[in-house]
């Protein structure tokens, strides 16, 4: 298999397969193929242990119920899938034993062998995160995975004991021997004017980490002026669901 990846803001991932060889993408990725590539659908293609539980891990995880196979029949071929938003493509190599976090909608393609799950869940409150909390996938297996991160990509090394506290949005994926923790913005005005949200991500070496600079939330933000009809009801839900996010988080001692 050979792949390049073509473009810079808004790139496209294309893939030369050789006779029978397969990938993997969640349904719905495919941007264009040549006329030799066959595609499968199913709910027990990979991801986590297989069949229904594996599919049950996936979507828990972020992603999708169904998984994607492309194989090229008979002679070589092409496919491509491209980014959803403008970032980058990052290609990771997994071997037995190692695990990567990233963030839930990070997965974009893999080849056979990829292990995909739930590596992290918590509700964090409508208002943060459009109610449907903070999760990370688990990558794991013996594969080439394709990771979508939005905007450019900082990476940082971190040494052993070494804390780097980020916007839980702007993570993009880490090593798993990075220890991962969710910690609250200290003093209420902080948490209502601050402007910073409520909840920050801790990140405690070592390892490295991988961080993107678009939020698929601040994205939706940045549009909802230029959307008719979607602008006051986002500000009345939005202003709504941070208060009452601080209320339960208060709570939750």
């Amino acid at each position: 298999m050979q792949h390049q990846i073509i473009g810079s803001t808004m790139p496209v991932l294309e893939i030369e397969l050789a006779p029978e060889e397969k990938i993997i993408a969640v349904s719905g990725e495919l941007s264009w193929m040549t006329s030799t590539i066959d595609l499968t659908t199913t709910t027990a293609l990979s991801g986590g242990g297989g069949g229904l539980l594996g599919a049950f891990k996936r979507v828990v995880g972020g992603g999708s119920l169904f998984m994607t196979q492309y194989c090229a029949r008979g002679s070589a071929g092409k496919v491509a899938f491209a980014t959803k938003l403008p970032g980058h493509i990052v290609p990771v190599d997994v071997s037995p034993g190692q695990t990567y976090m990233i963030h839930r909608h990070g997965f974009l393609c893999a080849t056979p062998g990829v292990e995909l799950s739930v590596g992290f869940q918590q509700s964090l409150g409508a208002g943060i995160f459009g109610g449907d909390g903070f999760i990370l996938q688990k990558l794991e297996g013996k594969c080439q995975v394709f990771v979508e991160l939005g905007g450019e990509i900082v990476t940082y090394d971190l040494a052993p004991g070494e804390t780097l506290r980020v916007h839980p949005g702007h993570v993009g994926m880490f090593e798993a021997g990075v220890r991962f923790d969710i910690t609250r913005i200290k003093g209420i005005r902080n948490m209502l004017f601050g402007g910073d949200g409520i909840f920050l991500a801790a990140l405690t070496g070592p390892g490295r980490v991988w961080l993107q600079t678009l939020t698929l939330s601040n994205f939706a933000h940045a549009l909802a002026p230029y959307l008719p009809g979607l602008k006051s009801e986002a500000a009345e839900v939005g202003a709504g669901a941070v208060i009452g996010s601080v209320i339960r988080g208060l709570t939750k001692r």
